[in-house]
């Protein structure tokens, strides 16, 4: 693997993870109810997979011609993406905390 792929991979791990270690909505909204709901969580992954996509589409640009992809590259590419986000839902949402 060369360094550009390892970055991306080291990217769209910490992007999958931030909307569940963050608590601003967008990382600059101060929720009302004081903490973000699970709604904004999954928009922010959503648009965090697509930020990372193009990333990935410009690196791929810098290192020679775009190839065209079909739809099952990226359904394996949101579930890996899903997959990458699952440490941070697990410490947002399962971790048993004490005294809670």
């Amino acid at each position: 693997m060369d360094f550009s792929t390892v970055l991306l991979l080291l990217l769209a791990f910490v992007a999958a993870n931030l909307p569940f270690l963050m608590e601003r909505i967008f990382f600059t909204i101060k929720p009302k109810r004081g903490e973000k709901a699970f709604s904004w969580r999954l928009l922010e992954l959503v648009i965090l997979f697509f930020v990372v996509g193009g990333i990935a589409v410009l690196l791929e640009g810098k290192l020679g011609d775009v190839h065209k992809q079909n739809w099952e590259f990226y359904a394996i590419n949101a579930s890996l993406f899903v997959v990458f986000a699952y440490p941070g839902f697990v410490y947002r949402y399962l971790w048993r905390r004490r005294g809670a």
